[in-house]
């Protein structure tokens, strides 16, 4: 089964930039899309931003818009995440998703791979 690993997450102050990665390992990978999502403790799990795989139309959640840029690099199987002016409520978990259907993107239920996450941390 293909799995999905993030990397990049650490200590950061805000303002801060820092640029998340996900890889898709073990076999062949064409998913319709793949999106990042956050929690953060007490929080339940939320959209940050998608991307159709071909396409390449993105969507963002309101609060990262301007700030965030999601992009990918198809021939290896990679999805990104960058993080501008980070702000300490961006602090969660980052969790990158494959979804293998067409759906809507921002909803947790279109997606059925999953990886385990990665700790951002902003604070001063």
């Amino acid at each position: 089964q293909v799995r999905l690993e993030e990397s990049g997450g650490k200590s950061v102050l805000p303002g801060d930039s820092l640029k998340l990665a996900c890889e898709a390992r073990g076999g062949s990978f064409s998913p319709t899309g793949m999106g990042w999502f956050r929690q953060a403790p007490g929080r339940d799990r939320e959209f940050v931003a998608a991307i159709l795989w071909r396409m390449g139309t993105t969507a963002y959640e309101d609060s990262v818009k301007g700030r965030f840029t999601i992009s990918k690099d198809n021939g290896r199987s990679k999805l990104f995440l960058q993080m501008n002016n980070l702000k300490p409520d961006d602090t969660a978990v980052y969790y990158c998703a494959a979804a293998n259907r067409p759906g809507i993107f921002q909803h947790e239920r279109t997606y059925d791979n999953w990886g385990q996450g990665t700790q951002v941390t902003v604070s001063s």
